[in-house]
């Protein structure tokens, strides 16, 4: 395993040089990070207090909140300050932990899609047999699988960049520590590794993304036989999942799944899908989910019921 004992920590370029702009983007993405901590755990605690809310579906959905929590706060509250710091530093085992972190959640929340994915099949096409499938055990077994799954692919990650020595250069044109930038710093040959990390991440996204748009597919071509409100109702849901699902894979997979070099668009496509996309989740399903919606001002009367006492 090969030692970095050159490097101690790393300096992050940042988005811009620019103060102003650095200053705008400062209240812009502490604003945007609150509302993704306040939405998402609106979600939760709105399925964890309702009982209308008991479904499989919902339970899925409010580990999917969870995550986006913890997959945001590995990255934005860092991001945040410093905005406002002349030098933006970070230990090296410190980096180490926000790559760790990143790809664990990251990876978690793949394989939670794809659960969902699963969960929504089993609902449609097999709804005499839904209760009996997707019983409480299965669904806790399945959450588990998930962090599992992301827990092997970040560990995978992790152990691939403490291959490589860091014995000069520390300046990471970027926000964050993440595989590729931290490619480019090492002082031996990478291609190798970059090679293997792209068949983690890039075939990891790949693989998960025509899994589901598959099971989406022959979902959609199931509902030929549902009668016109059913499969209303039904388009509904999935619309929401396949929106996430497009919004989640499309910016990993252009990340990942590519040669081990960075472009300048990869600043932007990464604040997408981890400062923007983790705000979108609870837009998407409580926006477009009538029963989330109903639940939420339910909650909402409840509480200043409470508050009026």
């Amino acid at each position: 395993m090969a030692n970095t004992y050159n490097v101690t920590e790393f300096i992050f370029l940042g988005l811009s040089p620019n103060q102003e702009v650095q200053r705008v983007c400062f209240v812009i993405f502490l604003l945007l990070y609150v509302a993704t901590v306040l939405g998402n755990s609106l979600i939760v605690l709105t399925v964890l207090t309702s009982r209308s809310l008991g479904s499989p579906m919902y339970f899925f959905l409010s580990y999917l909140s969870f995550v986006e929590i913890c997959y945001s706060s590995t990255i934005a509250p860092k991001l945040i300050s410093d905005l406002l710091a002349e030098r933006k530093t970070i230990p090296w085992w410190g980096c180490m932990t926000q790559l760790f972190f990143m790809h664990f959640f990251g990876g978690a929340e793949i394989f939670l899609l794809t659960v969902m994915a699963y969960d929504r099949y089993v609902a449609i096409c097999k709804p005499l047999n839904y209760t009996t499938i997707m019983n409480q055990q299965v669904c806790m077994v399945l959450v588990g699988m998930a962090w599992v799954g992301g827990f092997v692919h970040s560990f995978a990650q992790v152990l691939l960049i403490f291959q490589l020595p860091f014995c000069g250069p520390n300046v990471i044109d970027h926000y964050f520590c993440d595989v590729l930038p931290l490619l480019e710093l090492s002082c031996s040959g990478s291609f190798l590794i970059g090679l293997m990390i792209v068949a983690n991440g890039g075939t990891l996204n790949v693989i998960s993304l025509s899994v589901l748009l598959t099971s989406y597919m022959v979902i959609l071509l199931h509902l030929r036989t549902r009668s016109s409100e059913g499969r209303c109702k039904a388009l509904s849901t999935c619309g929401s999942h396949i929106t996430m699902l497009m919004l989640f894979f499309v910016p990993g997979v252009f990340i990942y799944l590519r040669p081990s070099t960075t472009l300048p668009a990869d600043k932007m496509v990464a604040v997408f899908y981890t400062v923007v996309t983790p705000l979108l989740n609870p837009v998407i399903y409580s926006l477009r989910n009538a029963e989330v919606k109903k639940a939420m001002k339910r909650l909402w009367t409840r509480t200043m019921k409470l508050g009026g006492t």
